[in-house]
């Protein structure tokens, strides 16, 4: 691996220790990877925020490379924490959980990162224009970056993505180069693909069949992206690419005619791409079904809600009340500018809450009681049961919407 004068000072230790962990791991990876040289990074988002998921030890590794000196030299973000950092009592969270979890956003605050907590930077000022190369973590939040916004990051891990942010660098591999972003499927879609809950169905089938592979779509019918500006079709691929990456681990895809390269290079599909045809998505929202017809918890906004899709749940919520608990999740950015709307207010005189800063996936949510979810993200569908236990029902907005108002699944 070729090293520039500075990198090379770095590794050696000219910037203290912690610029050199940083750089270790940086090159470590590199090596392992075959990357030839390192590239500067324009920003960084870190996974690994937490609690649930990062317990003591962790706490304990983050604080170490803080009180080291480590200091970010690159914009980076935090992905979402356990817990909304502010009304973390009405969610029914425990003190003692609270009070760790601040520990941890604190010991990142110390190193420079925007306490964000989302994992839809793009939402909130972190819009990569096409090209930047970055280092982001959050699996939704990368395939979007590479896919919708045409920026280049694999998917790194929290301690790499960290390592990157301290160093302001990461290695010239994968989805950094031009041959990784070939389409290694093209995907025909034949059936109608409109709703948001359709584009995640679509996404589970896809991520389940390609794993990590890149697809290519046709057929779906969506004016072309234009980062999160056009939230109509940003809110349809982010779903879609959140599918994509946990029921596989896809990290790009293209839409013909929609995302920035597959618009700009049709030659990015190449005719020996493997080819799946997509007639109906019955079987993928099927998969995803339970089959319990109480609700307890509805929950949308996984990957964090755009203003656009916490007005809607406001304009369908307006003036009725719900039967079960309703958590709308997103960015605190986000749900500051719907306060200001009064959206929030519409959704919380309805007995919802908008949650901001976290996320039920990573939330200690055996402790709260719940045991059957409503949700429109196949996200959120895949991971509820393995990571916190709740049984699911996964469908339209409008069906999760009127599942908390009447507390039950409405075709049972």
């Amino acid at each position: 691996m070729r090293l520039t004068r500075e990198e090379e000072s770095m590794l050696s230790g000219d910037e203290g220790p912690a610029v050199r962990r940083a750089m270790q791991i940086v090159v470590t990876l590199g090596r392992v990877y075959e990357a030839e040289r390192l590239l500067p990074v324009s920003s960084v988002q870190v996974a690994g925020v937490s609690y649930r998921n990062l317990g003591d030890a962790g706490l304990s590794f983050v604080r170490d490379w803080a009180a080291e000196g480590a200091r970010v030299r690159v914009p980076t973000t935090l992905n979402p924490a356990g817990m909304d950092l502010q009304d973390w009592e009405r969610m029914g969270i425990s003190p003692a959980f609270a009070a760790k979890q601040h520990e941890v956003v604190q010991a990142y605050a110390a190193m420079g990162i925007e306490t964000t907590c989302t994992c839809t930077p793009y939402y909130v000022g972190n819009v990569p224009t096409l090209g930047a190369h970055l280092a982001w973590s959050e699996s939704s939040a990368v395939c979007y970056a590479n896919a919708v916004l045409g920026a280049r990051t694999n998917r790194e891990g929290g301690p790499s993505a960290l390592a990157s942010a301290i160093c302001g660098r990461t290695a010239d591999y994968g989805l950094h180069r031009d041959d990784a972003r070939r389409a290694t499927h093209r995907v025909l879609v034949r059936c109608p693909v409109r709703a948001p809950h359709e584009f995640a169905a679509l996404g589970y089938e896809i991520g389940r069949r390609v794993v990590d592979g890149v697809p290519w779509f046709s057929g779906i019918d969506l004016p072309p992206a234009d980062g999160p500006s056009n939230e109509a079709t940003s809110d349809r691929l982010k779903l879609l690419g959140a599918a994509l990456a946990s029921s596989g681990a896809v990290a790009l895809y293209h839409v013909e005619g929609v995302t920035p390269e597959a618009r700009q290079d049709t030659s990015l599909c190449p005719p020996d791409a493997s080819v799946i045809i997509i007639d109906s998505l019955a079987p993928a929202i099927a998969a995803l079904n339970g089959p319990d017809t109480e609700i307890d918890l509805v929950v949308l906004g996984c990957p964090h809600a755009s203003l656009s899709e916490l007005r809607a749940v406001a304009d369908v919520l307006h003036g009725q009340r719900l039967r079960s608990a309703l958590w709308v999740t997103t960015s605190r950015a986000v749900r500051d500018r719907a306060l200001e709307h009064g959206d929030v207010q519409r959704i919380e005189a309805a007995g919802g809450q908008v949650v901001a800063d976290g996320c039920v996936i990573v939330a200690p949510m055996r402790e709260l009681g719940y045991h059957t979810l409503a949700t429109n993200s196949a996200k959120m569908a895949c991971y509820a049961l393995p990571h916190a236990g709740l049984r699911v029902r996964f469908g339209s907005t409008e069906q999760c919407l009127t599942a908390a108002l009447a507390g039950q699944w409405p075709d049972a």
